[in-house]
């Protein structure tokens, strides 16, 4: 890039975390935070406003995540590349994210220099991946649980019976039970909850 600095959009929802990185970016000499949120639901709007060259985006933050955000970005603002940084380094986060458009996968655990150079190779229109990560995403394989799967498992996170889940997804009580056998065999667990956790923890939700 000549002429102007790299735009960056922050989406991280620990203040401490995103003022730091903030800091860090901004003593780039080629780099420019323009803005900062704390919600994905806010990361929309606050790229239309500000049109960032590169969207740097946490997983789990409220109202949104960033995985959503990102598919977002891509029809909506989709010269603006997406990078995701996240503390949750799993297989199932990273091939999720590609499919959502982005183009960088990172933890957090790295260096700052290596996280303002993944930015300017991003923008270059380069990939850029977590070694480790991209080795365990191509040994773990693609997500077994189908999309419905997937809702019937998020919607048992609160405890909520089976009844209160067919009334949530507007499915018959059979049909969540059968949603619900599928992805605990799947998953190889004993009963939704522990179902629930594997999914989480390979990160297919």
């Amino acid at each position: 890039m000549t002429g102007r600095p790299i735009r960056v959009l922050l989406a991280e929802d620990q203040g401490m975390m995103r003022g730091a990185l903030a800091l860090l970016l901004g003593m780039e000499d080629d780099i420019e935070v323009v803005a900062q949120v704390a919600a994905g639901d806010a990361i929309l709007d606050a790229t239309l406003a500000h049109r960032p060259d590169v969207a740097l985006l946490d997983i789990e933050l409220p109202g949104r995540s960033g995985l959503d955000a990102a598919a977002d970005l891509r029809v909506r603002v989709p010269g603006c590349r997406v990078l995701i940084l996240t503390t949750f380094g799993r297989p199932g986060y990273l091939r999720r994210a590609m499919e959502a458009g982005a183009t960088g996968f990172l933890v957090k655990d790295g260096p700052v220099e290596e996280l303002a150079a993944a930015i300017r190779r991003v923008l270059a229109g380069e990939t850029v991946v977590d070694p480790a990560l991209a080795t365990a995403a191509l040994s773990a394989g693609p997500n077994p649980l189908t999309t419905r799967e997937s809702d019937v498992l998020k919607a048992s996170a609160d405890g909520a019976t089976v009844a209160d889940i067919a009334a949530r997804l507007h499915l018959s009580e059979s049909t969540v039970r059968n949603y619900l056998s599928s992805a605990i065999g799947k998953t190889g667990t004993r009963n939704r909850m522990e179902a629930l956790r594997e999914a989480r923890h390979q990160g297919w939700l």
